[in-house]
């Protein structure tokens, strides 16, 4: 539907949102190393082995031998490295790149690496539950994309950003408008999703997770809701009416 290129919100608490390009950099080469079979041999058991996969994590079904590597609860952190193609991992690294920076400036290093550890956790368990006899592996950064995505509309509903809709015009627009339909989006997909596609419900896990810690971790005296900025834009006003003749 759309493609997030960039913001207008600046950086203004961090020289580097090095926790951000950390996870997208991880998530890059492991596809490059693991997945892709562009320089190694791809891993054939890879993302049995650290996908998510629901009967497995809730101990209804075991992993062929040679297979179970990690402990079923880790494949809620590992699966979130590996990716189910290349545009599969193009898109949530576009998003990270978007939206991410800002949110690591409003929570911190630490915090943001607990809040998208916590978002892909969220995401993951949202999808085991509603499809719980499943054996399909589950992979991908898209729960903890949508965490950041929830955290980035409740801190800048008001900034602008530049996407291309439909893959292909470059359009300006507020982020409320733009991750508004991306709600709907999802939202309606999961709703009518079948067994087959209720990977959905893992973008909704991520999204509510990431509502609910923005709030707790976001720093002391970061406000929701562009807040910040409707106060910079007020004085900036004060001062130009009150400035020297």
């Amino acid at each position: 539907m759309f493609v997030p290129l960039l913001d207008d919100a600046p950086v203004r608490r961090i020289r580097l949102p090095w926790v951000n390009y950390g996870f997208m950099a991880a998530c890059i080469l492991v596809y490059v190393f693991v997945q892709s079979g562009w320089i190694l041999a791809a891993h054939p058991g890879a993302v049995v082995s650290f996908g998510l996969i629901p009967s497995v994590l809730f101990s209804e079904a075991v992993l062929p031998e040679g297979y179970a590597i990690a402990p079923a609860w880790a494949t809620l952190v590992t699966s979130l490295f590996l990716h189910g193609g290349l545009l599969h991992l193009v898109g949530n690294m576009l998003f990270l790149r978007a939206f991410g920076d800002n949110v690591e400036d409003d929570l911190g290093h630490l915090r943001y690496i607990v809040f998208l550890l916590l978002c892909g956790v969220g995401a993951g368990l949202a999808h085991a539950m509603g499809a719980a006899n499943s054996d399909a592996p589950l992979v991908g950064a898209s729960g903890v994309v949508a965490g950041v995505i929830a955290a980035y509309v409740m801190l800048h509903p008001q900034v602008k950003v530049w996407v291309l809709v439909f893959y292909r015009f470059p359009v300006r627009l507020r982020a409320f408008w733009i991750i508004g339909a991306w709600v709907v989006f999802q939202a309606g997909n999961a709703l009518l999703a079948g067994q087959e596609q209720v990977a959905w419900w893992a973008h909704v896990g991520g999204f509510l997770t990431g509502a609910v810690l923005v709030v707790a971790l976001k720093r002391p005296e970061v406000r929701l809701f562009d807040r910040d900025l409707a106060a910079r834009i007020e004085r900036r006003g004060d001062e130009a009416v009150e400035g020297p003749a």
